[in-house]
């Protein structure tokens, strides 16, 4: 009867078309009333310790940063910084893209924003140059899911607070899997360019070494955040919150100073900031309701007793689980998806023995290929639009299928290699 109730309030719910956190939260509230004797006011006791914590309190801020860097013109720097690192490498600037994706991914914290920041610039800049169109949407749209895994990650905020599971830990985790990433995604490229040098026009001039470490000379203002906001965390000088607070400050002067962010540019950072942590608590606040109705009806205890009776390793249950998040990772977008499943893939995963860091890393991996599948992948229509749809919403999806087979490879060597994410928090913790 539970399942019976569940599915069919959250499908009621779905085709009214409201919104997701209110579906969730009125889920939870029937399950509540129907299932625990109308103890719907322990909704309102779960609500309150979660928007009450201190830890949460840090992802408008970290949102607020990557809003204020992404309309401040830093990109355009960072980018003209790497490319004449790739000049000669198969690929070129193809490589250049996923590199300072890579680095933007560590400032802004969000897949979105690090694939609109980057993509406003290196698409015509790489049309102009004759590259295959084609391929550089889909090193975008990829290249951008690295924003999600490189700390400071929303993801790894939301689950942090949700889970209560160390921040510092989790950023720390994300960072050899997220360059692990970067790199096979680089491989990839080149193999590509190797074969159809067609796609990536060479370029005659050589960079001098010089060359290299002065434009390399000219991100050392991002470095600085980065150290600044990463490392407090880690040495433990300050919480999630305070180095957050901290970044925001970082992000303004040196948008002011190394941009152009003006008092209208910082003004509209604020508001889009404002919109999008409302969009992501509505839906905190109904997947809290549903999770404290899981919780009290003890739902994830009894489908770790049906996975036990069922003979299922562990190993089985958890592809399972990455199976059922790339089927939902096509429908809802990667931050929903996670928050709406936390309360019951958490404690079915850690109870099998899974550690809860690399559980989080895992989980931000799989819905990090939700961003690229359609058709609601996200970072697909963000490329699309920027490319004033010359490069169509199928096309994209179509050039970035390698990398989500690489984010698949991924999670393989993770779940063969777990030291991978957890040699440097058990490192430095």
């Amino acid at each position: 009867m539970f399942w019976t109730t569940l599915i069919g309030v959250m499908v009621a719910c779905a085709s009214t078309g409201v919104a997701l956190g209110a579906a969730l939260g009125f889920t939870g509230m029937v399950l509540l009333h129907v299932y625990s004797n109308g103890a719907t006011s322990l909704a309102v006791d779960a609500i309150w310790n979660v928007f009450n914590s201190f830890t949460l309190s840090a992802v408008p801020l970290f949102i607020l940063m990557g809003e204020i860097l992404l309309r401040s013109g830093i990109s355009q720097r960072a980018y003209s910084a790497f490319a004449p690192v790739f000049r000669k490498v198969p690929g070129g600037l193809l490589h250049t893209n996923i590199a300072v994706c890579t680095l933007f991914g560590a400032v802004s914290g969000s897949s979105l924003s690090t694939a609109a920041a980057v993509g406003s610039v290196a698409y015509p800049e790489m049309t102009a140059r004759g590259y295959n169109k084609d391929m550089i949407a889909g090193s975008l749209a990829g290249g951008g899911t690295l924003g999600l895994l490189i700390p400071p990650s929303l993801s790894f905020l939301i689950y942090g607070a949700l889970t209560e599971t160390s921040i510092g830990r989790l950023f720390l985790a994300g960072i050899l899997p997220g360059l692990m990433i970067g790199l096979m995604f680089m491989i990839y490229i080149f193999i590509q360019a190797t074969r159809d040098p067609d796609i990536a026009p060479r370029e005659e001039r050589l960079s001098s070494v010089v060359a290299v470490i002065l434009g390399l000379g000219q991100i050392w203002p991002l470095l600085l955040l980065i150290v600044a906001v990463i490392g407090s965390i880690i040495a433990g000088l300050a919480t999630p919150t305070e180095a957050a607070a901290l970044g925001v400050i970082f992000s303004a002067l040196i948008s002011s100073i190394w941009g152009d962010l003006s008092l209208r540019k910082l003004v509209d950072a604020v508001f889009h900031a404002a919109l999008l942590f409302v969009s992501i608590g509505f839906v905190v606040l109904g997947a809290t309701i549903l999770a404290q109705s899981v919780s009290v009806l003890g739902i994830p205890q009894q489908i770790l007793m049906t996975f036990s009776d069922s003979g299922l390793d562990r190993y089985s249950i958890l592809l399972l689980v990455v199976m059922v998040y790339l089927v939902l990772g096509c429908f809802f977008d990667g931050l929903s998806l996670m928050i709406m499943t936390l309360p019951v893939v958490f404690p079915v995963l850690t109870g099998l023995g899974f550690d809860a860091i690399w559980v989080g890393v895992l989980i931000t991996i799989v819905i990090e290929i939700g961003q690229v599948t359609p058709p609601v992948g996200l970072n697909l229509s963000v490329i699309s639009r920027l490319t004033n749809n010359e490069v169509s919403l199928g096309r994209v999806a179509w050039a970035t299928v390698p990398y989500w087979v690489i984010h698949l490879f991924a999670i393989v060597l993770l779940t063969l290699f777990p030291s991978i994410a957890l040699f440097l928090p058990e490192l430095l913790f």
